[in-house]
């Protein structure tokens, strides 16, 4: 369940290189990684098992829906099998619902035209549950295959309150993954029992490594 994040943005080709060789060599759901190397990535995951993945409107999510959708489109067209798109968070925060719901569809028709995924991150740290209960249901109507906490790179990430707040109120269709301070083992564990499918981190080894030693 773990999408291993190689999104820091001082990492070095050799980071990012030895970071999906370690998502190979523990069998992990996904990388998620940097556009610009995304197409290097896919070629390295080819025939693992590891899905290829990217962000869209990263990190925050004020992208135009037209500049989105080129992002989209480049990164299934550089072997994106699952894109991570964040939300417009001010238009959110505006209740232009309309806008939103429209930009998500958009992303997730072009993903699913394509047999591809998407996973919608609300970035749960600028939100009210109002907002993120809205956000719930817009996604389930527009056919999400997630709802994604967080970005990793705002105030606050993946609380346990918010996951059961976006379980309860996403259809079942709707996966739910985990982002942002999701580090050890026990963190992993706890969400997955809030019914996470996915979770998001960059201590991948560290995680699965201590996952071993109980095993």
């Amino acid at each position: 369940m773990i999408d291993h994040s190689l999104l820091q943005p001082t990492l070095t080709l050799a980071d990012l290189e030895s970071g999906c060789r370690v998502a190979i060599e523990y069998d992990v759901a996904s990388v998620c990684i940097l556009p610009y190397y995304l197409p290097r990535c896919a070629a390295l995951l080819k025939g693992s098992g590891v899905k290829a993945s990217t962000t869209v409107g990263f990190p925050h999510g004020g992208h135009t829906t037209a500049i989105k959708l080129a992002e989209a489109r480049q990164a299934l067209d550089d072997g994106a099998e699952e894109l991570d798109m964040v939300v417009n968070i001010s238009q959110v925060l505006s209740g232009n619902w309309d806008y939103v719901r429209h930009e998500i569809q958009t992303i997730v028709d072009a993903a699913h035209a394509n047999c591809q995924k998407v996973k919608v991150i609300f970035e749960n740290a600028y939100l009210g549950d109002e907002h993120k209960i809205a956000l719930c249901q817009i996604c389930g109507e527009a056919r999400a295959d997630w709802v994604k906490t967080s970005t990793g790179y705002a105030p606050g990430g993946a609380t346990l309150d918010d996951l059961r707040l976006m379980r309860q109120h996403s259809p079942a269709h709707v996966q739910v993954k985990a982002a942002g301070g999701v580090r050890d083992l026990d963190t992993l564990l706890a969400v997955r029992a809030l019914g996470a499918t996915r979770c998001g981190a960059s201590r991948t080894k560290e995680i699965l490594d201590e996952a071993r030693r109980r095993l």
